[in-house]
């Protein structure tokens, strides 16, 4: 049984329940030793503001880890964010999140995929060959910056592809290629285990993990991590046990524990 997870949400990203208090009190029942608290970041520009702290909340955020650890010294809480990454904002990510206020770790995240010269949302349209090959090449150019303790999520574009395909396989390969050549280990997340199935062609399958995507990655020599995405203190450990088995069932080389 899996006993860390480091992808842990707080009510201050206007879609998740709890404070950190609440995750850690649930994590020790759950018989976790370590609780890593990743929400959403706050950017400096306050964009997609609607699905993410701001940054007058960075200091209430920080506090309320430390009034978890103070409350629960038997649990290592980890202080970390789950990051977008605007090339504009590096600085701010590794010279304060990192730097001055020291962060444990950051979580780099493809919510938003840059393409043309905007940003299209990865759970709802990648399901065209040029935003794939986007989204792995901008995958990519997020593991290269070496900010990142490991990528959430990579295989979304479950969310909005029917069935697989010869494009999905490629960016697949280009994301998994990626993880080999900078060593940063790619999640498997159990939120998309936990929401409702999505309805295909070929019947309900979860949105993500989407299993293909794992079969081509026992190809590579990758590193994974499992987390439960916990947005509600009762989940926070919240499928470990499914996405421990599909890492199991592919023979990845899953961390237990990232060295952070």
């Amino acid at each position: 049984m899996l006993q860390r997870n480091y992808h842990t949400h707080t009510y201050r990203c206007q879609h998740a329940t709890g404070d950190v208090i609440d995750y850690a009190k649930a994590a020790i029942e759950a018989g976790l030793t370590t609780l890593g608290m990743s929400d959403h970041a706050a950017l400096p520009d306050n964009r997609w503001n609607s699905v993410r702290m701001s940054m007058p909340e960075l200091d209430d955020y920080e506090e309320a880890i430390e009034l978890a650890r103070k409350e629960c010294p038997d649990l290592t809480i980890l202080k970390g964010m789950e990051c977008e990454y605007v090339e504009e904002f590096h600085s701010y990510l590794e010279d304060e999140l990192l730097g001055e206020r020291g962060f444990d770790y950051l979580i780099g995240a493809g919510h938003y995929t840059p393409f043309e010269g905007g940003w299209i949302n990865s759970f709802e349209e990648l399901n065209k060959a040029p935003h794939l090959r986007a989204y792995a090449s901008f995958l990519g150019k997020i593991m290269s910056t070496g900010l990142f303790a490991f990528i959430a999520h990579p295989d979304i574009f479950g969310c909005s592809n029917d069935k697989w395909n010869d494009d999905l396989t490629e960016c697949s390969r280009d994301i998994l290629q990626a993880a080999v050549e900078t060593g940063i280990p790619l999640e498997i997340n159990g939120l998309g285990l936990r929401k409702i199935p999505k309805q295909t062609s070929e019947g309900p399958r979860p949105q993500y993990p989407w299993i293909p995507f794992w079969e081509i990655a026992q190809e590579y020599p990758i590193k994974v991590i499992c987390n439960s995405d916990a947005h509600h203190p009762r989940d926070v450990a919240g499928k470990l046990d499914k996405t421990e088995q599909l890492a199991r069932r592919f023979s990845l080389n899953l961390l237990e524990e990232l060295p952070i």
